[in-house]
């Protein structure tokens, strides 16, 4: 087993090769530094150069032009949506299939993106496909994944609820956290959802299973969520946090709570 990298803590201490190889899709990145140091379009351009679809290239850069904000989201964001436009147009779903488990970590947020913003699949069909990212070892690609779909489970929120609370007692940590963290009221870098806003208790399906969930990483997901509907309904989050304590109050669950009411006064 390859001992894990720690990354530079500034793009500029990015090492030349590691930037390289980075830039090749030939590594993952290995922080957030990393991740917002690689340059998409080298990045793109390797990628296509290797799977012989060189001809996909000035469609998507077109796209990445016409952006109004270049940001790395937007930028991946364009990619993503580029290559499963021309993958459609071509009858190349092999090569969404490929690029979905690439050794790069920028790639399959792409893939993540020809998921999310494919309109000829349903929200269950969506979310079926989109549980290999949930449950991937690098954390940009689940952090994408769930921004990709959040808009299709604002808008088909019952349904997408009911298939998610069954997520909440997967044995994986990684997409129990994406069936909390994809349906917070809030969120972050994203729209919010107005029906959860107004009534949170919509998520208990998915937030019951949850409430002494032995990951941390569940835990501040669960936290965040109460927390955001907290600041449109306190009343309710008091009161759910009353119970949970009541219920289990494990150090677990108290962890959850304490997050849950940090900006509520009781």
């Amino acid at each position: 087993m390859t001992e894990k990298r720690k990354g530079a803590g500034s793009i500029k201490d990015i090492p030349a090769d590691i930037l390289k190889q980075l830039n090749q899709g030939r590594l993952e990145t290995a922080n957030l530094t990393e991740w917002l140091a690689v340059d998409q379009k080298i990045l793109l351009e390797s990628l296509l150069l290797q799977k012989n679809r060189t001809k996909y290239l000035k469609a998507v850069l077109e796209n990445i032009d016409q952006l109004k904000k270049q940001t790395v989201n937007s930028i991946n964001e364009a990619i993503g949506v580029g290559l499963l436009n021309l993958a459609v147009e071509n009858h190349d779903q092999a090569f969404l299939s490929e690029i979905s488990t690439h050794q790069s970590d920028l790639v399959r947020c792409w893939a993540a993106y020809a998921v999310g913003r494919n309109k000829n699949l349903n929200i269950g069909e969506k979310l079926n496909k989109i549980r290999a990212f949930a449950s991937d070892t690098h954390f940009g690609v689940r952090e994408i994944c769930w921004m990709t779909v959040r808009p299709d489970i604002s808008e088909n929120l019952a349904e997408a609820i009911s298939i998610l609370s069954e997520w909440a007692t997967h044995e994986n940590e990684n997409i129990r956290r994406f069936a909390s963290e994809s349906t917070r009221p809030r969120g972050v870098w994203c729209e919010h959802i107005a029906e959860l806003k107004q009534n949170p208790g919509l998520g208990l399906e998915i937030l019951e299973p949850l409430q002494s969930d032995s990951s941390r990483y569940v835990q501040d997901s669960v936290g965040n969520w109460l927390n955001d509907a907290g600041k449109s309904k306190p009343e309710f989050v008091i009161e759910i946090c009353d119970e949970w304590l009541k219920e289990n109050p494990a150090k677990e669950t108290q962890y959850i709570v304490k997050k849950a009411l940090r900006t509520i006064s009781k």
